[in-house]
């Protein structure tokens, strides 16, 4: 096979890729380990940044998001006797939009088959050739048949655990690494949000997060021990947890059959560069944040966005600046995403550091709750910059 983008994974980095460089008139192939039904089910991320939804948009793929995703103006941020509300889009004039990846999916892979974008499910054995030449190559294994696709270049779209960045050599590149003493517990449940905005938890026995996918469908998160068992945590348990750890006078919160239930481990990463030859790693092949942020997706999103706007200056008329910068770019507004995850994660957890960092995390609690330039601070990292060229 003959294409010019081979893509290695088929999450939201990949098929937005995919689609961008479709409507520039840039082939593709898309290659996926897991069935579409895997992937379009899988529950991740659900709260999408202005510039994602913009960019949704602008692909053609937005008008279910349009009808269907909660629009949001803002967060609230809860302890024990006192909630405030950050009002983001009276600060910064940009809005969130909840919206559960899952859904995302659906919409990119519809747009892809009427499209024609060759997006391959199930491959096996996946093996990138060359990428450090003029002349990379992927092979995979498809239904028992060993394929090869030639290419101009490789995405590495992956994730964390894919073959795009393990195939970088010893040496070539630099890694970033930070776990964080506690897990999450989330689940996903049948219950009516008790809250029009998400709320984030600040109390002594740990985080708990309030979110949700729908009118109907809430996702709570309650912070656990690293490494914690998941059949010590029966259903009445979470529930009698997160009503603690929630409390706020003259509020209760909904609770109702829990439908999905799992435990995430809370870790920060980078991987620099995240290029190298004619292979690019975009999303969390590159780098993952604690989800406390909600940055994953959203920085997925703005990978791609600047990938596809370097590719195609080379397709038009073979500049080569976009596409050397792309890392140095990109990671611009990685490490403002790591920062404010970091920042977010260690404000709202317990760390077992003792009293001492419990009270910085009052005092600073406080100031977030007196000052406007804190809370306008916290409004323009949480909704995300403006993207621009070089950002």
């Amino acid at each position: 096979m003959r294409t010019k983008v081979g893509i290695v994974g088929g999450g939201p980095a990949g098929l937005l890729l995919a689609l961008l460089l479709q409507q520039a008139g840039v082939d593709s192939v898309v290659l996926e380990a897991k069935p579409r039904e895997y992937v379009e089910k899988r529950v991740r991320a659900g709260l999408l940044e202005q510039n994602t939804v913009d960019l949704m948009h602008r692909l053609g793929v937005g008008d279910r998001l349009a009808r269907e995703g909660l629009h949001h103006t803002g967060v609230y941020v809860r302890r024990p006797g006192r909630t405030q509300h950050i009002e983001m889009e009276r600060l910064t004039g940009r809005f969130l939009t909840i919206y559960g990846q899952q859904e995302v999916m659906k919409d990119l892979y519809t747009a892809a088959g009427e499209r024609g974008i060759d997006v391959r499910f199930e491959v096996e054995d996946v093996v990138l050739h060359d990428f450090d030449s003029d002349h990379p190559s992927i092979a995979f294994t498809e239904q028992g048949r060993t394929v090869t696709v030639e290419c101009d270049f490789i995405a590495g779209c992956d994730g964390f655990h894919g073959v795009s960045r393990a195939s970088l050599p010893d040496g070539s590149y630099t890694e970033f690494d930070l776990q964080y003493p506690f897990d999450w517990l989330g689940i996903l449940a049948e219950a009516a949000p008790a809250t029009d905005e998400l709320i984030y938890a600040w109390h002594e026995r740990g985080f708990a997060l309030h979110s949700m996918r729908s009118e109907h469908i809430s996702r709570l998160y309650i912070q656990v021990p690293p490494g914690e068992d998941i059949g010590a945590w029966p259903d009445e348990r979470i529930w009698k947890e997160l009503q603690i750890r929630m409390a706020s006078e003259g509020w209760e919160l909904n609770e109702g059959p829990v439908l999905e239930k799992g435990i995430t481990t809370m870790r920060s990463y980078v991987c620099e560069p995240m290029q190298l030859g004619r292979l690019f790693l975009a999303g969390d092949a590159a780098h993952i944040v604690p989800p406390t942020g909600a940055k994953g997706l959203n920085l997925a999103a703005n990978d791609v966005r600047l990938l596809a706007a370097a590719l195609l200056d080379w397709y038009r008329d073979g500049s080569t600046e976009r596409l050397e910068g792309y890392s140095s770019t990109a990671l611009r507004r990685v490490w403002r995403a790591q920062d404010f995850s970091n920042y977010m994660t260690t404000l709202l957890h317990q760390l077992g550091e003792g009293p001492y960092i419990e009270q910085l995390q009052i005092s600073r609690l406080n100031y977030l709750q007196r000052s406007e330039a804190a809370e306008m601070v916290f409004a323009e990292n949480y909704v995300g910059l403006p993207a621009t060229d070089d950002f």
